[in-house]
């Protein structure tokens, strides 16, 4: 096996690997000390969360999306642009936008200007915005009124997307994948970004979804092998909750 980890992934990976105990479920703080263990790569690698949930995408009611604001972000610098005009464009700007703009920007877009990371817009404007949609929808960059990021609040919004507001959404096979920070982060941040995004994705749960709602957690840096995570004691978490 050694051999195959070291010829898939190198001598630092295999190094990596032999920190995760084999079968073995960890739970969040245990996941998060086996990943800091692990040989640091050469850069401050992105941490993310994987679930695999036990929904079906193909039905319209069992589509899982949401956002929530990590209680210690992300790890990197935002890039927001807001379509928006007059007094929200002058909001847009004070609280931190990186690009501001309404017919103009929308044709910058179209041209195709894509130097962001996250894009809001008031509704007065998303008869125009929504023309992108070919060009914004594949980026996961629409805005959109259910994720916040349609709205006259555009000073909140950018607040938001600067502090760190990550979007999730299930894709064709179930499964959720959401940077929740970067190696560096002290151990207990990652757990209370880790817990966030998963209790953000429990309120998501769809009515439609029978059975067993969290199927698998693995948690990954960018180059380092998964660590699955007790997805039982997780949703045992939410049943006494509950309770």
């Amino acid at each position: 096996m050694a051999t195959v980890i070291e010829k898939r992934g190198g001598k630092r990976y295999a190094s990596a690997a032999v920190k995760v105990q084999p079968e073995q479920q960890y739970t969040l703080e245990e996941a998060v000390a086996a990943l800091k263990a692990m040989p640091a790569a050469k850069f401050d690698e992105t941490v993310d969360l994987s679930i695999r949930l036990g929904v079906d995408p193909k039905h319209a009611d069992q589509m899982v999306r949401g956002a929530v604001v990590l209680p210690h972000g992300i790890g990197k610098s935002v890039r927001v642009a807001v379509f928006a005009k007059g007094e929200k464009e002058r909001e847009a700007r004070e609280a931190g936008a990186d690009i501001v703009g309404a017919e103009d920007l929308v044709e910058r877009v179209q041209g195709g200007f894509m130097e962001f990371d996250t894009a809001v817009a008031t509704p007065d404007l998303m008869g125009q915005v929504g023309r992108l949609g070919k060009v914004l929808g594949p980026r996961g960059l629409m805005p959109n009124p259910k994720l916040g990021t349609v709205t006259f609040d555009v000073g909140r919004a950018v607040r938001e997307a600067k502090a760190g507001k990550v979007e999730f959404r299930v894709d064709k096979a179930g499964n959720v994948h959401v940077p929740v920070g970067k190696r560096s982060f002290p151990p207990e941040s990652l757990a209370a970004n880790m817990l966030a995004l998963i209790e953000a994705i429990q309120r998501a749960k769809p009515s439609a979804s029978k059975g067993t709602y969290f199927r698998t957690l693995t948690v990954s840096t960018t180059m380092g092998p998964g660590v699955p995570i007790d997805a039982q004691k997780i949703a045992n978490m939410f049943k006494k909750a509950a309770s």
